[in-house]
């Protein structure tokens, strides 16, 4: 029974609790642990077996790094993984929640896909699209962006931006996007049907999570820090401040900030894709 439920989860791309606990450096105990005090959700199988997705494995090794590294309680934790959900749930027009779970899930609807089939094309397991869709994990930049590809629309549409276009975007006046890791992403611009800038805040050992891909051009300015990005998988960059980079957006492209301080640079997509 147990090795059929192993096989099984790795169909699916799905890792169980031993595999997840050798994965991490901790006992099943303390995932069991993690569980029942509500900091983790993992998928149960039919044979009600616990199986962590790819992604929640991110999560998980963050609760290691602030138990072992930062020394904080489960308490503690909580409250840091609380605070950065809230966060990830804010809505672009005055700060109040939105359920982007249920966007995407009538996103999906809307294309007439099935939750399995809609997982395949964005390369994520089907229980953490499920969990996503019931608001029981918060997907990353790269997660995101597949999904709002999949469903032929782009993340922006999931925070309802002004249809008004305007030219020009005082500093607090700008939208902004900050996901669970607590990238920042300001737009500055409004209603341009050619390009899209960004200004992005990406903190230190945070990143996308992930590749990604779409149509169009990209070009980043580095205004300060350091981040890596990665093409296709056989070209790492080094971008540092004063730095220009241009790439084609087909390219799979994932990023990461390796320094202990905030990497600061702008963002442009063309057509806005993104």
């Amino acid at each position: 029974m147990r090795k059929s439920a192993v096989s099984g989860a790795d169909r699916v791309g799905l890792l169980t609790v031993g595999q997840t606990a050798k994965i991490l450096g901790v006992s099943p105990s303390t995932l069991r642990l993690w569980e029942n005090v509500g900091i983790v959700t993992p998928v149960r199988s039919n044979g009600h077996y616990r199986l962590y997705s790819r992604e929640l494995l991110e999560v998980l090794k963050r609760i290691k790094y602030l138990r072992d590294v930062k020394r904080l309680n489960l308490p503690g934790i909580k409250e840091i993984l609380g605070k950065s959900q809230e966060v990830a749930s804010r809505r672009l027009d005055g700060g109040r929640p939105t359920d982007v779970g249920r966007k995407l899930r009538e996103m999906r609807k809307k294309q007439g896909l099935g939750l399995t089939e809609a997982a395949r094309r964005a390369k994520i397991s089907a229980g953490f699209l499920s969990a996503i869709e019931l608001s029981r994990a918060n997907p990353s930049v790269a997660t995101l962006q597949r999904l709002t590809a999949t469903y032929g629309t782009t993340v922006l549409d999931l925070y309802e931006m002004p249809r008004r276009p305007k030219r020009l975007v005082r500093p607090r006046e700008r939208r902004v996007i900050e996901t669970a890791s607590g990238i920042r992403m300001e737009l500055l611009s409004v209603g341009a049907r050619q390009l899209q800038s960004m200004l992005f805040r990406v903190p230190p050992g945070t990143g996308s999570d992930g590749a990604y891909s779409h149509e169009g051009e990209e070009f980043i300015y580095m205004l300060s820090g350091t981040l890596e990005l990665w093409l296709d998988e056989l070209e790492c960059h080094t971008l540092r401040e004063g730095d220009g980079f241009w790439f084609e957006s087909r390219q799979g492209h994932r990023w990461f900030n390796p320094l202990k301080k905030d990497a600061v640079l702008l963002w442009v997509n063309t057509p806005p894709t993104f």
